[in-house]
C-alpha cells in the first residue's frame, strides 16, 4: 500500500473493496498528512468540487488518546459539519498539538459541488489504523456510506 516508487507518489490516497461500506487506504510521510490523504479520499469518494469555489476557514482541536481514534475523530467532525452546516472541505490542513491534531477545514456550501457518491455517515471503528511504516505513515479506514 505505501511503497514509494516509479509512478508512485511519496503521498496520497485509493478506494479499496469493501461489501456495502467505503473503504480509504491514504500515505503520506507524516501523521498528520496521512490524516488529511483520508481525508481527501473520503470527499474525492462522494462529491466533486470545482476548483474555483468559494470556501471560508474553519479551524478545530481535535483530541484523541490513540492514533487510530484521532483519524476517526477528524473523519467525524467533517461529517458531523456537513450534515450540521452544509458545508464540505475542499481541502483540509492538519498540525500536530499537545493529545491530539488542530484542523484548519476549507469548507465550501455543499450546493457547489455535484455528488457522484454515496455521502459517508459515520467512521467504523474495526478495522480502523493510522500508523507509521517503512516510508512514513499509513492509514485504513471504514466508511458507513
Amino acid at each position: 500500500m505505501t511503497d514509494v516508487g516509479p509512478g508512485r507518489s511519496p503521498r496520497g490516497h485509493r478506494s479499496v473493496p469493501h461489501t456495502g461500506d467505503l473503504c480509504i487506504e491514504a500515505w503520506a510521510p507524516t501523521r498528520e498528512e496521512c490524516i488529511a490523504e483520508a481525508a481527501r479520499g473520503m470527499l474525492g469518494s462522494f462529491a466533486d468540487v470545482p476548483p474555483d469555489v468559494s470556501w471560508v476557514a474553519r479551524e478545530c482541536a481535535v483530541p484523541a488518546d490513540d492514533d487510530g481514534r484521532l483519524l476517526a475523530a477528524v473523519l467525524e467532525e467533517i461529517i458531523y459539519r456537513m450534515d450540521a452546516a452544509d458545508e464540505l472541505p475542499v481541502d483540509i490542513a492538519v498540525a500536530p498539538e499537545p493529545g491530539g491534531v488542530g484542523v484548519i477545514f476549507k469548507m465550501a456550501d455543499s450546493s457547489t459541488a455535484t455528488q457522484t457518491g454515496a455521502v459517508p455517515k459515520a467512521v467504523a471503528l474495526h478495522g480502523l489504523r493510522l500508523a507509521p511504516d517503512a516510508h512514513g505513515w499509513s492509514c485504513r479506514v471504514t466508511l458507513d456510506v
